[in-house]
């Protein structure tokens, strides 16, 4: 049986769907499996969301007793690089959404 490929993103510390095809020319069984391996992924992204958060927060607090202007600096990029991570993380958990929706029109 063909298994749909999820490859580990280290950036957003979640494997995301390898798709080759386009959906519509999966089987409903293939389709059916995917969404499955996906709502297993999907479920996790609100604790990897909140994991992001926290470190935000340590940024933030670490930020606001900086006095150094370099090293603000680079906490800033990585409050920003952190926030683009959630922002990422958001899209994917909207994929299924996305996908159960064209389904049912």
């Amino acid at each position: 049986m063909w298994r749909p490929e999820f490859i580990y993103d280290v950036r957003l510390g979640i494997h995301v769907p390898d798709l080759p095809q386009e959906w519509a020319s999966y089987s409903e069984e293939d389709r059916s499996e995917i969404l499955f391996q996906w709502e297993q992924i999907r479920g996790r992204i609100p604790d990897r969301i909140k994991e992001i958060e926290m470190r935000i927060i340590e940024k933030q607090e670490r930020l606001n007793i900086e006095d150094n202007f370099t090293v603000s600096c680079r906490l800033n990029s990585e409050i920003a690089e952190l926030a683009s991570r959630i922002n990422d993380l958001h899209l994917w958990y909207r994929v299924n959404q996305e996908i159960s929706a064209r389904e049912h029109h």
